[in-house]
């Protein structure tokens, strides 16, 4: 009989991963061995790397449930392309602001005027 992953635990001292305990999809391993790779934090408490894992993961979430929604907006189309994410953030204040220096697109870019924050009377 194979062991289910219920099975193998062994009461509450069990050892569970990070990402587990946090209930999130990415892990957090992951996250905290390219943030010690990339030479942007030399020391990191315990709890950044679940923190940062939980923020991509909502970012990740929020930009999809977005570009979700305008595919259904748009009618029978059923993918996400990367032209519908680069449409859904330049349509989203705060995800323009957060990926103003990011391409996401792999085909050329759409030239788009910048807006301007100040209103023109």
């Amino acid at each position: 009989m194979p062991r289910t992953r219920q099975s193998s635990r062994r009461g509450p001292s069990s050892r569970r991963s990070r990402t587990d305990r946090a209930e999130l999809t990415f892990s957090v391993s992951l996250v905290e061995r390219l943030l010690r790779e990339s030479g942007h934090a030399r020391r990191l408490s315990q709890t950044v790397p679940i923190l940062l894992t939980a923020i991509l993961e909502f970012l990740t979430r929020r930009l999809l449930e977005l570009a979700s929604n305008e595919a259904q907006r748009r009618g029978a189309q059923r993918l996400i392309t990367p032209e519908l994410l680069d449409l859904t953030i330049y349509n989203n204040r705060l995800l323009s602001e957060l990926f103003q220096s990011t391409t996401i697109s792999q085909v050329a870019p759409e030239v788009r005027p910048r807006r301007s924050r100040r209103r023109q009377r």
